[in-house]
């Protein structure tokens, strides 16, 4: 099968496209031949080795795994024999390492689900990670209630425009915060107001939210809190930051300011699990949320794709045809 590999951190020109054996399977995997894949965030901090504090797991000098890729969706091709929730034929969609790839395996109880139907392959593959990661910040930790007014910065970004149609389908009163280009299909998407960053400051309009999604984290969190009403939730979700620490230097702040003012603000991780993505599946064919795709690339393009998302302001997922 073809492959995208990488073996030494750098610029996206170190990828590398090849022939590689397929994965083998377990008793309890599922081959998945992969029709496409995304692209995120994640893809240039691993090919990049940066914030330095992620070699710690990544691998100091040189990377552990040689693949890239989160999100796919295609076809099972085989099962192990233990699997009982899937059977060649199924199309699926959801997560897996290496998923830049003619074929992964997943197990059986990992991050997979049937494909939304009414759904292409591209626009599938669009959803898992960043669409998780919405739905995991609103419903789980800000509690999200019908009525409450929410802010989402970066809102034509991949998280968010997921985020603003979610907050929408769950009753929310949304307000995105995005660039002059993007500020028809941030209304399109379901926003009930939009703020073109480029022309007012979002943190000085005088309006107060029950919730604030960060995508960006160009503003400082006092800033922020200042949006809050005095029960509000701050979400930081941004990968910005210094080379050694990244973002998690401004999450050991927050979860130390925490210990000391009113404001909730949660550190979270995005959780791939299977119930989520069936929970999403249900919202896309409930006609409540809708992938948005800029670009697509083929397999021998990932390189070009990667390196679009890393210079930031991609509008909505970036896709990976494989």
């Amino acid at each position: 099968m073809k492959a995208i590999r990488y073996y030494a951190y750098g610029a996206p020109d170190v990828i590398e496209l090849e022939e590689t054996g397929k994965p083998e399977l377990g008793d309890d995997g599922v081959l998945v031949r992969v029709r496409a894949a995304a692209v995120n965030p994640g893809d240039w901090h691993l090919l990049r080795g940066s914030p330095y504090v992620f070699r710690a797991v990544a691998g100091l000098r040189r990377p552990k795994a040689h693949g890239l890729g989160a999100d796919l969706a295609g076809v099972v091709e085989a099962v192990g024999k233990g699997v009982s929730r899937f059977a060649p034929g199924d199309e699926v969609y959801g997560c897996a390492p290496g998923s830049f790839a003619e074929y992964v395996a997943v197990p059986e109880s990992g991050p997979l689900a049937g494909k939304p139907a009414g759904l292409t392959f591209e626009q599938a593959a669009a959803v898992p990670t960043s669409a998780l990661t919405a739905l995991q910040a609103l419903r789980d930790k800000a509690g999200l209630r019908q009525g409450q007014r929410v802010l989402v910065n970066g809102a034509a970004g991949g998280i968010g425009t997921f985020a603003v149609q979610l907050a929408k389908a769950y009753g929310a009163e949304v307000t995105g915060v995005c660039g002059s280009a993007n500020v028809e299909l941030v209304r399109s998407i379901g926003a009930d107001h939009v703020i073109d960053y480029t022309k007012e400051d979002f943190t000085r309009t005088g309006r107060r939210y029950d919730v604030v999604l960060d995508n960006v984290g160009n503003r400082s969190v006092a800033d922020c809190r200042r949006l809050l009403t005095p029960a509000g939730v701050y979400l930081h979700n941004s990968g910005s930051g210094g080379r050694w620490l990244g973002p998690m230097g401004r999450i050991i702040r927050l979860n130390v300011m925490n210990l000391f003012v009113r404001h909730k603000l949660p550190f979270f991780v995005t959780r791939e699990n299977a119930d989520d993505l069936a929970t999403l599946r249900e919202l896309i064919e409930a006609g409540k949320l809708t992938p948005v795709i800029e670009r697509t690339h083929p397999l021998s393009e990932v390189a070009e794709a990667i390196a679009h998302v890393e210079r930031g302001h991609a509008r909505g997922k970036v896709v990976i045809s494989v």
